[in-house]
């Protein structure tokens, strides 16, 4: 498996969006979601993209965790973790600038164990109230 950090390339990112059951945005609004990024990481087996995830934010104080996603036939083989790991050491980089820096993310549901073995809570949990969405 091989880590790319930083590196877009949209029709990998929608077609991973299928394999995980998403609905994938058009290709040229991806390509604007995908240069926006503060940071990514996509993971490949050979030439085949297997997993993707990203940050978003304001790159110092609110940062948050989006497209955490792993074809099927890859889950449970620490490809997750690898994403998630790489996430947070540029997360850890940014708290040496600024250690109140704040990261988010949105779990699917039923996903949000995964997210706690790395240390996150709900809001509700965390004492910080309930997380609001707008569509």
């Amino acid at each position: 498996m091989t880590v790319k950090e930083n590196y877009y390339n949209v029709e990998d990112y929608t077609e991973l969006y299928k394999s995980v059951g998403w609905e994938p945005i058009a290709l040229e609004n991806a390509k604007i979601a995908l240069l926006n990024s503060v940071y990514s990481v996509s993971i490949y087996d050979g030439d085949k993209a297997i997993g993707f995830g990203r940050m978003i934010g304001d790159q110092i104080r609110f940062l948050y965790i989006c497209d955490i996603m792993v074809r099927p036939e890859y889950q449970g083989q620490g490809v997750g973790r690898m994403i998630m790991e790489n996430i947070l050491n540029r997360i850890n980089e940014i708290k040496k600038l600024e250690p109140r820096a704040t990261t988010y993310l949105g779990a699917v549901s039923g996903k949000e164990g995964f997210y706690e073995k790395f240390g996150f809570k709900t809001r509700k949990e965390d004492g910080t109230g309930e997380g609001m969405v707008l569509h």
